[in-house]
């Protein structure tokens, strides 16, 4: 698909030094790769807290009986 982007040359230069990105294209496709996955992340560590767990829970009698079930 192409777009055109008025896009920041010295942000786009620095993003092609910083990520040793070989050409202008590259270097926006790592750099939408690397927003993604950090906003993934932070959507992970945003559950910190806010997940509860079992204390009784005994992973390995778990593992054992679903095992044995088969």
């Amino acid at each position: 698909m192409a777009t055109n982007l008025a896009l920041d040359d010295n942000l786009l230069n620095q993003a092609m030094k910083i990520g040793r990105g070989r050409t202008k294209r590259e270097t926006v496709t790592i750099a939408l790769k690397e927003f993604i996955e950090r906003r993934r992340q932070k959507r992970i560590l945003d559950l910190q807290g806010k997940i509860g767990f079992r204390e009784d829970w005994d992973h390995k009698k778990d593992r054992r009986e679903r095992e044995s079930a088969r």
